[in-house]
């Protein structure tokens, strides 16, 4: 039978770690969101085509961020690799692949919501 101790310390780190790994509902983002690809990103990546990139104009490189369509709901999760967009109205630019996945290849309204990031840097050959 586990102490009391290590009942409470063991109960501590399950919540801890549950709440952490909770989507922040208070960084949810709604507006409009555009395709871009082919040209060199604000963190020195390619935007590849075919790769789940993103652009936004404050979030942190590296973070994850999950994209819904709101015509659809579909969603796609990707990685925040670049700066923009920047025309009023817009939240994200989506590489062709993340686009295709939630089901455009325009603009659409979308909701963001920030997953979180990766302790380690993902670099340019990683296919996420």
């Amino acid at each position: 039978m586990q102490s009391r101790g290590t009942f409470v310390f063991s109960l501590r780190i399950l919540i801890l770690s549950l709440l952490c790994s909770l989507p922040h509902q208070a960084q949810a983002e709604s507006g409009v969101a555009s395709v871009y690809s082919g040209e060199k990103t604000a963190n020195g990546e390619y935007a590849h085509p075919t790769r789940f990139t993103a652009a936004h104009k404050t979030l942190p490189f590296g973070t994850f961020v999950q994209v819904t369509n709101k015509n659809n709901g579909r969603s796609v999760i990707v990685r925040i690799n670049d700066r923009g967009p920047f025309i009023r109205g817009r939240v994200i630019d989506l590489t062709p692949a993340g686009a295709k996945a939630i089901g455009f290849n325009g603009l659409a309204s979308v909701t963001l919501t920030v997953l979180g990031r990766f302790a380690h840097r993902v670099g340019p050959t990683d296919r996420i």
